[in-house]
């Protein structure tokens, strides 16, 4: 029999090189990190969640490789320190997986440090581990930082985000190391020139002069830290915001001879469509090309680098995997595929920022193709999902008779449960699915257990106050 040329797998073949490291198909069904998703939808249905975890120390373990392979290439005197920011995920066998990988933490608000205590008595982080403190504090924050240095952390780094923030930490009582966030300019399109965090570049040389040098007996500056919203790109953009901090830290660097470390903060970017290509060591290199010049030109010693990757870490580690549950014609051109949850509730930035994420069918890959726009069960007109990011439209097989047509939105794995409220009120009422991760038992064998069942009627009636 002629196989026809319209099928979904024609479809991929022609548009990307498939198989790929992380996808293939074996027996008609899609395989994702060699995990057999036809048999976990048998064995818990859907709507499910799933997290693979061995993808984490992957991610970071192949930033760090990039790191040396740079370091070593422009003979770079410094320490790369890879730093994993929680609030991509605060989940615990999430954060606990990254630090099996030697690695550091950053934390965005209060009860981050509850969680650092926690992992400090479960002996998963030591007291020299670095502990970066981001954001703009309250008291509760501050409060608890200087607990935390109070009690012997050595590498606890507050982070201000304004002149005001140094005041707070009065009563931590031996001397400590501090880091100062340069505001970075937004880009072009945002409705604002400049982001609300962190410290005019141009007064950051004048409050140091002022508040820091002369107590080196109580505090020392040890860190420049820059964050770009739209992440670490190879664009006019990013090299200039990159480049005014470097040369700050060069102009610092003459007068403070504490401060040994630049903070690039995150924003790599992770895979949304079968089709991406972006070159990590390439961008890698560059940046550390970029320090040791400018360091070089302005004779001063090369700082420490270090990187807060959340999505970079966490985002390929997860799926999403819904089941068709019905079609609709609304009218000659739009097909409707309807799934058995919301995008809105389950992946709220495809709603929120119009982000895409990488989707697939798990089956009926030799069946013809056709447009669709893929529907959520809420009574929300914005529950939808239409185009990928490598084109305007959605091309799914026809989802003809057998068994349903299963899909997986893939790569899932930052921010997406934190937005959407895990385990509260969702938006229409519609549940929170079952939740199964995928790691490494105690002999190295892969297994799966349910972390979290489909959300019931009962818990949230009883938020609910009924």
């Amino acid at each position: 029999m002629n196989k026809m040329n319209n099928s979904y797998a024609d479809l991929v073949d022609q548009t990307f090189n498939f198989p790929q490291v992380d996808f293939k198909v074996e027996d008609g069904y899609l395989q994702y990190n060699d995990v057999d998703l036809k048999a976990l939808i048998e064995k818990y249905g859907t709507p499910l969640k799933l997290t693979y975890l061995p993808k984490i120390g992957m991610q970071i373990n192949k930033a760090k490789k990039m790191f040396e392979a740079a370091f070593k290439k422009y003979k770079y005197e410094g320490v790369y320190n890879y730093c994993y920011c929680t609030k991509s995920s605060h989940f615990s066998f999430i954060v606990e997986e990254a630090l099996k990988h030697n690695i550091h933490l950053e934390t965005s608000y209060a009860y981050d440090i509850d969680i650092i205590n926690k992992l400090y008595e479960k002996k998963k982080i030591n007291k020299e581990t670095y502990i970066i403190c981001n954001g703009y504090k309250q008291k509760s924050y501050t409060s608890r930082i200087t607990k935390l240095l109070n009690s012997g952390f050595k590498n606890v780094i507050p982070i201000l985000d304004n002149k005001d923030e140094l005041k707070a930490y009065k009563t931590v009582k031996a001397p400590f190391k501090l880091g100062i966030r340069v505001a970075a300019e937004e880009e072009p399109t945002f409705p604002f020139y400049t982001s609300r965090l962190g410290m005019r570049a141009k007064d950051v040389l004048e409050f140091y002069v002022d508040q820091i040098e002369g107590y080196e007996h109580k505090f020392q500056l040890k860190m420049l830290h820059i964050f770009l919203n739209k992440g670490i790109k190879d664009d006019i953009y990013y090299w200039s915001e990159l480049n005014k901090v470097i040369n700050l830290y060069c102009q610092l660097k003459k007068i403070c001879p504490e401060l040994d470390s630049i903070n690039i903060g995150g924003g790599f970017p992770i895979k949304h469509s079968l089709g991406f290509n972006y070159d990590y060591q390439f961008m890698i290199n560059e940046i550390v090309r970029n320090i040791k010049e400018a360091c070089k030109r302005n004779k001063v010693q090369m700082p420490n680098i270090f990187t807060e990757f959340g999505s970079y870490t966490v985002g390929e580690s997860m799926a999403h995997i819904y089941s068709v549950i019905g079609q609709k014609m609304q009218n000659d051109r739009e097909i409707w595929y309807m799934i058995d949850s919301s995008f809105i509730t389950t992946l709220p930035d495809t709603w929120g920022i119009g982000e895409k994420f990488l989707l697939l069918p798990v089956n009926k890959w030799q069946e013809e193709y056709q447009r669709v726009t893929l529907g959520g069960i809420t009574c929300d007109s914005h529950d939808y999902y239409d185009s990928e990011e490598h084109i305007n439209e959605v091309f799914l097989p026809k989802a003809n008779g057998g068994e349903p047509l299963y899909v997986g939105f893939f790569h899932t794995g930052a921010y997406q449960d934190q937005i959407s409220g895990y385990g509260g009120i969702k938006h229409c009422l519609i549940p929170s699915p079952k939740h199964i991760i995928i790691g490494h038992d105690k002999n190295g064998k892969l297994v799966d257990w349910v972390y979290a069942k489909e959300q019931s009627a009962q818990s949230m009636l009883k938020i609910l106050g009924y």
